[in-house]
């Protein structure tokens, strides 16, 4: 085992450019894997993390849906083989607590997958420790990742298409499948439709749902939400499109409403949606400080708010189904990729997407 050296996107500075650096990783620890990353897509919490304080130190590694091949691991690691193809998840779990032993790693009690203050690092740029986004780091040519928060998956499903699996696709099918359970016969609202909200409507396709109304502000993004799966869709430019969904549930409101945008005033349109007993699901990241104020009338009429992280995945269960679902033609994911880009272009991939891009840029390593 040896160091060895990458290239790789590199945050000096909160709302600044990414630069293209060299960074050295460490040897595999004994239960950690060194990866050979063949795609990266860009993730809207990547370019939220670039220019909000969310209390990551800098410098600061970026990208966390990635798909590689695994070159090397370490002495302890025993799921794993070199030439494996995987997929990192943003899941990071310890696989001992009690949350994790009972199915549910999303909320893991200890997330210790990191190395110790003390120990040397896994990641350094210029002689200083970097820290890798959600213990991954993926806008790099290389990564080491522990073993935990890899998954192997078949080698038949693209890279480019693979590494949309961990984050993106694990959080939108999850969220209607294992948050909110959604089943025949429930009426469901997708507020957002963008690279989750997308797989929120196949989810609930999936699922089984009567209604699949999709909501947003983009012509596009709700002409390629019918492709997947929604039975009906809403322009959040009408005047009132919360009524335009009760009008679409014959009066009554959905059963379930999936925010995916992360502000309040989505919130309340959600809320607004919601039939008496229905549920608002926060998949939508709010920045840090956001404050949501719900108005007592919602609790009257049995109406409840709830988080949801990760889409309640637990990934060496869900990612390979979810392959498999893709290999099968059940699971349409070569839509979400709108553009293939280099590791150069990672700049004009968070451009895009503050532009209000609909679908993953993916940066392609040789």
């Amino acid at each position: 085992m040896t160091e060895t050296t990458a290239t790789a996107a590199v945050l000096r500075e909160l709302g600044s450019p990414l630069a293209i650096e060299e960074i050295r990783l460490d040897s595999p620890a004994s239960h950690e894997v060194r990866v050979r990353v063949r795609a990266s897509g860009i993730c809207r919490s990547d370019l939220t993390v670039s220019g909000t304080d969310h209390g990551f130190p800098l410098p600061l590694l970026l990208g966390h849906e990635i798909a590689g091949v695994v070159e090397e691991i370490g002495s302890e690691v025993s799921e794993l083989r070199p030439g494996d193809h995987v997929v990192a998840c943003p899941v990071n779990q310890c696989g001992l607590c009690g949350e994790c032993r009972s199915g549910r790693p999303f909320r893991c009690e200890r997330r210790t997958n990191g190395r110790a203050p003390g120990e040397a690092p896994r990641v350094t740029v210029g002689g200083e420790r970097a820290t890798q986004f959600i213990g991954i780091g993926g806008f790099a040519d290389r990564m080491v990742i522990h073993e935990n928060q890899l998954v192997r998956i078949p080698d038949e499903v693209p890279f480019e298409i693979a590494c949309l699996l961990g984050c993106g696709v694990a959080t939108g099918l999850g969220s209607a499948l294992n948050t909110g359970r959604v089943g025949t016969g429930d009426t469901v609202l997708v507020v957002g439709c963008g690279g989750v909200g997308l797989n929120v409507v196949q989810g609930a396709r999936l699922a089984g749902a009567q209604r699949v109304i999709a909501l947003d502000r983009n012509p596009d993004a709700l002409r390629l939400a019918l492709e997947m799966g929604a039975t009906d869709v809403v322009s959040a430019d009408d005047e009132d499109p919360a009524a335009a969904v009760r009008t679409i549930t014959g009066g009554a409101g959905v059963s379930h409403a999936f925010e995916v945008i992360g502000l309040p005033q989505t919130l309340d349109l959600a809320l607004e949606a919601l039939r008496k007993g229905g549920v608002a699901y926060l998949v939508g990241v709010q920045k840090p400080d956001a404050v949501l104020g719900i108005p007592f009338r919602h609790f009257f009429e049995q109406k409840a708010v709830r988080g949801v992280a990760m889409g309640s995945s637990n990934p060496h269960i869900d990612l390979p189904k979810y392959a498999d679902l893709y290999l099968q033609g059940r699971l349409q994911l070569d839509p979400l990729v709108a553009n293939r880009i280099s590791l150069e272009e990672v700049n004009g991939g968070f451009d895009r997407l503050r532009e209000g891009g609909l679908a993953r840029s993916v940066i392609l390593f040789d």
